[in-house]
């Protein structure tokens, strides 16, 4: 089964679906992971309704980390903002369906660090906003 979960991630960063940037746009943050070098950047726009209408990521790194922004802002178009404010490490784990040691996991959460604290208006991202 991790051979199946492998191939979808490697799909994910060679082909992301997801990535570019909007314009214009209602939420923008953009952070690195200063162990590997990995970037994220995360823009929304936001409905009438308070939902996510549409996202993009760009940036650059290791497999997982792409592959985690792409999956995460597939899961989040059309979620309520208090919905997307409330997604948990494990919802990006469950994403990604393999299990990951220390190192891989910070490449492999940068992307919802980065959702969480655009989302939330913070003028810089934490580690607790993952946990």
């Amino acid at each position: 089964m991790d051979d199946l979960y492998r191939e979808v991630i490697i799909e994910h960063y060679k082909n992301p679906a997801y990535r570019g940037h909007l314009d214009p746009h209602d939420y923008s943050f953009e952070d690195s992971n200063p162990l590997c070098g990995d970037h994220i950047e995360i823009t929304l726009q936001i409905s009438a309704d308070g939902a996510v209408s549409d996202a993009r990521f760009d940036g650059h790194g290791c497999a997982i980390s792409q592959a985690s922004a792409d999956l995460l802002i597939e899961s989040i178009i059309g979620k309520p903002l208090e919905d997307v404010r409330h997604l948990t490490k494990q919802d990006v784990l469950d994403l990604l369906g393999i299990e990951l040691g220390p190192v891989r996991l910070k490449c492999a959460l940068l992307s919802l660090k980065v959702l969480k604290a655009g989302v939330y208006g913070l003028g810089e991202a934490s580690d607790s906003l993952v946990e």
